[in-house]
């Protein structure tokens, strides 16, 4: 009964250790890899989201005029 015990227990630290070098290949597999550059957006496609912020701005800032004050 007792060399039944030493048996599972060197089997669980086997699948222990197997699983501690799978977690290791995985994590250096990952680190491996170059990270992707983002993709820079055209001087165009900047002007234009200003362009929508800035009028979206001043939309607010009419409705916000048009409005009656609130009492504090």
């Amino acid at each position: 009964m007792e060399n039944n015990q030493s048996i599972v227990c060197k089997m669980r630290s086997v699948v222990l250790g197997v699983t501690a070098a799978m977690g290791l290949f995985a994590v250096a597999a990952c680190s491996s890899e170059q990270p992707k550059p983002m993709v820079q957006p055209t001087s165009d496609q900047v002007r234009g989201h200003a362009d929508r912020a800035f009028d979206k701005l001043k939309q607010e800032e009419q409705e916000r005029a048009a409005q009656p004050p609130m009492p504090r």
